[in-house]
């Protein structure tokens, strides 16, 4: 029979020695190879720059984003990696006019732009134009449209909500090719007519921009121009109330009474090269607009000259109350999202 003693003595040793083995390997490394840098979480980033105290109603948008791409990388930063591809532009006409810049508006308290009457925002440089047109839309306006796509360019529509009733399908066109649509009151009444009172120039604004939202089936933006840029202190207030930006012109085309599309070429480019720079009014209504437009911008290109598109920084909301009167009124349903081909469809032609 063996020694109990010393059997008690091998099993007291070898719990010894399992345990210190398990105590060994469960205890951290500390020869492990340190964390890189690319495993360690982010660290959180710098405190974003103070914002400026003042901030223009007018924020550049493409000015913005050139500073950003022109900043220098520090010195020590690693050899950058490959630029992003940029995207392949959509436009055929390795000469157009194009854009050269777009601006975001904020139309809070009802900003004006045009010299002619709004003296407050000077945000074109030299050389800088805005295309804008009033009172379509109208059969003329597709030859205003391929004439701007053609110089891959863009414009700011002002349309009458009447006639956008007429020709909903030409204003969709309008906003299909990415230009600005504001609007022109809902009959081209002047507002500042003594046969209208204050709430009936009041309905002319709110009912032309419903009619726009009716016929695109989405809100306008808050882009307002007068009928013969006339107005009253109670139409401006209005407008300031529901922040709309209120546009007069700087180069006036007179085209609704020239004689020709030569007179209208004439008309604008004498008043550029005397001013150097404005919004220009036009009239996708007149026929002679439409005509002269394809030289018109090729002038434009040819003298320096570069294009502004003006957006809004927010949709307008429209009025419940003229929504549902212009409903009544048209006595039709709201606008169908449904595209006409799935409405009307021709099964036979000869």
């Amino acid at each position: 029979m063996r020694n109990p003693i010393g059997l008690l003595l091998a099993v007291v040793v070898a719990a010894v020695v399992i345990a210190g083995v398990w105590f060994w390997s469960a205890s951290p490394r500390t020869d492990a190879a340190p964390q890189t840098v690319a495993a360690r979480p982010a660290d959180p980033l710098p405190p974003a720059a103070a914002k400026s105290a003042a901030k223009d109603d007018v924020e550049t948008t493409a000015a913005v984003s050139q500073q950003a791409a022109a900043a220098p990388a520090p010195a020590s930063a690693p050899a950058p990696a490959a630029a992003p591809m940029r995207a392949k532009s959509t436009c055929a006409n390795p000469d157009a006019l194009g854009v050269s810049r777009t601006v975001v508006i904020d139309t809070t308290a009802g900003p004006g732009f045009g010299f002619l009457q709004y003296k407050q925002f000077d945000f074109l440089a030299d050389k800088e134009v805005v295309l804008t047109f009033d009172d379509g839309p109208w059969p003329t306006t597709p030859a205003v449209l391929k004439a701007l796509a053609d110089e891959c360019t863009k414009g700011l529509f002002f349309p009458i909500g009447l006639h956008t009733t007429y020709h909903p399908e030409i204003l969709k066109q309008v906003a299909a090719a990415g230009h600005t649509i504001g609007s022109h009151t809902w009959s081209h009444a002047h507002l500042d007519s003594k046969k209208l009172t204050e709430q009936q120039a009041k309905d002319e604004i709110e009912k032309g921009f419903s009619a726009v939202k009716m016929a695109l089936g989405t809100a306008p933006s808050p882009f307002f121009r007068f009928p013969a840029l006339a107005h009253t202190q109670a139409t401006l207030a209005h407008l300031a109330s529901r922040n709309i930006a209120m546009f007069s012109v700087d180069v006036d085309s007179l085209d609704f009474k020239s004689s020709s599309p030569d007179q209208v070429i004439q008309t604008v480019m004498t008043k550029l090269e005397k001013q150097g720079k404005g919004i220009i009014l036009m009239h996708d209504l007149q026929k002679h607009t439409a005509q002269a437009l394809p030289t018109l911008l090729r002038r434009l290109k040819s003298g320096g000259y570069k294009v502004v598109q003006m957006k809004a920084k927010e949709p307008l909301e429209t009025l419940p109350e003229y929504d549902a009167l212009l409903v009544k009124d048209m006595k039709v349903p709201t606008v169908s999202a449904r595209p006409l081909s799935s409405v009307v469809r021709t099964v036979s032609q000869q």
